[in-house]
């Protein structure tokens, strides 16, 4: 064993060893392809070394094949020492030091991304412990690291920092000899002289590679040297006394679903950082803004792993970001260092070979595990690998697995909350490879989407009142796994899927899911399979549908829906439910335009909630109740409902009912002409809301912040509201283009949903204020076709009154009249001012 160890190849050894792979594998009765996945190594592996491309295989790949043909005694000696022979030469070959006093200077370290915090960290370790492991896969820094906390602490270590590297088949005997000569000595009884009592700090690196001599050699040099401390580096601890042992984890990431538009918020993570730099060296420019989601993405699939990073990007010679992305994606498995033609480097691993040499150091049980937890998609707490790893009423504690885990580099923890465990990519990938191959895969994925279901089960009641925040941040948490328990359930198991997706309604609004949501719901509802699931639960997923549906302007059809539930809930005396369903049918028959059976509902509900003394219901009824008194024009009404209803919502603890009640207080306050004073509101319930989520309610707040400054006159500003609600502007013309040309509701090829009426308001009254009323009356005439399918009537009646207005038509009165008789919306008296002339027109003309 020596600072660079010999890998020198034993002659004659190509024949010999190609014919004992094949030949054990054919005794075995395995393909190359299933001792691959035994061994859990790459096919090219094998097919290499029957071929004799491969003289030299890793120490660990040796072994994994050696376990997987199932090779002991003399057997397995001859394989390995053909494979694997002794160096030619064992003899340490480090230079002398010229002083005696002087260390043997170890290579400059190479400059780290994100590593700023291991490097304090164990540098102060270093001083407390006697040895500090670090441990962490292949290829995920390990040496990098200790070389820089090495020169980190060399000051506070006077007798010297020095490094060893170990060598395939090193005794402990090598060991110390390698050890005592980097210090300038021959013999480990001259070393406590040779460092005097003072500090002094030994590097050994590669410790897997002979585990046991080296745990061996380092007890022999701790207690010959008192002031010796030794950072080690490896797969796997020492195992000594007084060890500490610091897991290296990968690089940081982006987060899931992050999709950075600017160099600078990508190079926050220092995994992204590193790639960008490599990426940059490979093909001498830096990633276009275009790559830069897909750059985001990749590195995810890599799991920060900085050897991965490195290969990676090697590989953008010839491909850009977006095609690594989608050629490498799913196999950064097979990712290793390769030759011009294609082939693998010589003595270079794949991130397959690594995870495997560390998922083999496992015990049979922890590898049952650890298949198991490759289920989960993103982080996860304690317990939920309990019910995940939990076999039928049997629990068990998953700490000391978990630490074991994270000792070997499978793990990675982050942060403080209880969703901070994640297996690296690369082993979950590994694992569920393993999980396959045993035919465990589908057990466990059905498994995983109970456990899911049941986290969402128990976790959406804290959607309502004062733990909405909390509830939402842990939901958002688990969004990969509930995605995939929807879509494995829905296809194995809908009447878990249907048990899933009946909790999440609130969320996915939140969330601005609700297409997709509703989506989820009926195609489970209508799934023959979950016709004999309890009636509650189909009268939630049938109520979650409603109220979805309310999102989107498709309240007709799922008013049966939400009626059906109500009669459930009535019947089984559900006072929750009940009170659930008649909130949805206010919404679903205002929007349809029958609101007395709406406004009957909301008193219902009222009745209902103050009776049982549910402060939170009654601040939701008293809510919809609001939106009543507006429609018969009784604004002072409607302000003291919105008191009570901020009133109740505090004493329950129900931030966002708070918040609601704020926004449409900033829109009753437009309605009564105080224009400045509506902005000033809007604006501070929207930052709220932007925190909350709920984009819905967010845009209709915005949406009216602009139309009250359209109002007051400030044009610009609103422009700036409508270019921030609709981004993307209409196609330039060499003509005017009409409002229907024009019109660009967000999301291409969606139906226009009933908030897009905001639009239509707001460039029709900034349209009147520049004088252009022809394009007004486009734009009006625009809103009311937007706002007849709405919930909020008033938009179509405040878009008639703009068009009215601007035209100076009388036949608009008309339909202005056949309007407010369907929705009996009462006119304001800023409105009425504004036809008085056109209705005293119209009124001469019928007298004559």
């Amino acid at each position: 064993m020596t600072p660079d160890h010999d890998r020198s190849r034993s002659p004659g050894g190509r024949t010999l060893l190609s014919d004992l792979v094949r030949g054990h594998r054919l005794a075995a009765g395995l393909t190359q392809a299933e001792l691959a996945g035994r061994a859990g190594v790459g096919v090219r592996t094998v097919r290499d070394l029957e071929r004799g491309r491969a003289t030299r295989p890793q120490r660990t790949t040796v072994d994994l094949l050696a376990d997987a043909l199932g090779l002991t005694g003399d057997d397995r000696r001859e394989f390995v020492t053909t494979a694997r022979p002794a160096p030619a030469d064992p003899a340490p070959r480090v230079p002398a030091a010229d002083d005696p006093g002087t260390p043997t200077a170890l290579p400059q370290p190479v400059a780290l991304l994100g590593r700023d915090r291991d490097v304090a960290e164990v540098s102060d370790l270093i001083g407390a412990h006697p040895v500090v492991s670090l441990v962490g896969l292949a290829g995920v820094g390990k040496s990098a690291l200790a070389l820089t906390v090495a020169h980190a602490v060399a000051a506070r270590h006077p007798a010297g920092v020095v490094g060893v590297l170990v060598g395939e088949g090193s005794d402990t005997a090598d060991v110390l000899a390698a050890s005592a000569a980097v210090f300038g000595v021959s013999r480990l009884a001259d070393l406590s002289c040779r460092l005097a009592g003072r500090p002094a700090l030994l590097l050994v690196d590669a410790v897997e590679r002979a585990p046991g001599p080296v745990a061996e050699a380092l007890r022999s040099l701790t207690a010959a040297a008192p002031t010796l401390r030794v950072l080690v580096t490896g797969r796997r601890p020492v195992g000594l006394p007084g060890e500490l042992v610091r897991p290296v984890a990968p690089l940081d990431v982006p987060p899931p679903g992050s999709r950075p538009t600017e160099r600078a918020d990508l190079d926050r993570w220092p995994a992204a950082a590193l790639f960008a730099a490599r990426l940059t060296q490979a093909r001498h420019a830096p990633p276009t803004p275009a790559e830069l989601p897909a750059l985001a993405a990749l590195v995810r699939r890599l799991g920060g792993l900085p050897l991965a990073v490195e290969l990676m990007a090697a590989r953008g010679r010839i491909l850009d970001v977006t095609e690594l992305l989608d050629r490498y994606g799913d196999r950064v498995l097979d990712l290793a260092a390769v030759r011009p033609g294609g082939q693998p480097a010589a003595g270079t691993v794949t991130l397959r070979e690594a995870v495997a040499t560390s998922y083999h150091l496992l015990a049979p049980a922890e590898r049952a595990a650890l298949r198991r937890l490759s289920a989960f998609r993103n982080r996860w707490s304690v317990e939920l690998a309990e019910e995940l790893l939990a076999t039928g009423a049997d629990r068990w504690d998953a700490v000391p697995l978990l630490d074991r885990l994270r000792e070997l580099g499978l793990l990675s923890v982050r942060g403080t909350g209880p969703f901070r465990f994640r297996l690296l990519d690369a082993v979950r990938d590994f694992a569920a490879e393993q999980a396959d191959a045993e035919g465990e895969t589908d057990g466990i994925r059905l498994r995983h989407a109970t456990v899911v279901a049941g986290l969402v089960r128990r976790t959406a009641p804290g959607l309502v009142g004062a733990e909405l925040p909390g509830t939402v941040h842990l939901l958002d948490e688990a969004t990969s796994d509930i995605t995939a328990a929807l879509a494995y359930a829905g296809e194995r198991a809908p009447a878990t899927a249907l048990l899933l997706a009946a909790a999440l309604p609130r969320w996915w609004r939140l969330r601005g899911r609700d297409v997709s949501g509703r989506r989820w719901l009926r195609r489970l509802l209508d799934d023959p399979r979950t016709a004999g699931v309890p009636p509650v639960l189909r009268a939630w997923a049938l109520l979650g549908a409603a109220r979805l549906a309310v999102e989107h302007g498709a309240g007709a059809e799922e008013l049966p829906a939400a009626r059906a539930a109500l009669v459930t809930f009535t019947e089984v005396g559900d006072v929750t439910g009940e009170l659930s369903a008649r909130s949805v049918l206010c919404a679903l028959l205002r929007g349809l335009g029958a609101h007395d059976e709406a406004r009957e509902q909301a008193e219902a509900a009222l009745s209902l909630a103050t009776r049982h003394g549910r402060a939170r219901e009654m601040a939701v009824a008293q809510h919809h109740l609001t939106w009543h008194d507006v429609r018969v024009g009784q604004l002072a009404g409607a302000r003291r409902r919105l008191a009570t209803v901020d009133r109740l919502a505090a004493q329950c603890g129900d931030q966002r009912l708070r918040l609601l009640a704020r926004a449409d207080l900033a829109e009753l306050t437009r309605w009564e002409g105080r224009y400045a004073e509506a902005v000033e509101q809007g604006r501070r319930a929207a930052a709220a809301l932007v925190e909350l989520g709920d984009p819905g309610r967010l845009r209709r707040v915005v949406g009216t912040v602009g139309l009250a400054l359209a109002l007051q006159g400030r044009i610009d500003d609103a422009s700036a509201v409508v270019a921030e609600l609709w981004p993307s502007g209409p196609v330039p013309r060499p003509r005017r283009p009409s409002a229907a040309e024009r019109w660009d509701p967000p999301g291409a090829g969606r139906d226009v949903r009933p908030e897009d009426a905001l639009r239509g308001l707001i460039e029709g009254q900034v349209a009147l204020h520049r004088g252009d009323r022809e394009l007004a009356a486009e734009w009006f005439a625009a809103a009311a076709e937007a706002a007849s399918g709405g919930a909020d009537r008033r938009d179509l009646v405040e878009a008639l009154v703009g068009l009215a207005a601007s035209t100076g038509e009388v036949a608009v009165l008309d339909r202005l009249d056949r309007a407010r008789q369907v929705t009996g919306v009462s006119l304001l008296p800023r409105e009425e001012e504004l036809l008085y002339s056109l209705v005293a027109q119209r009124d001469r003309a019928r007298r004559g």
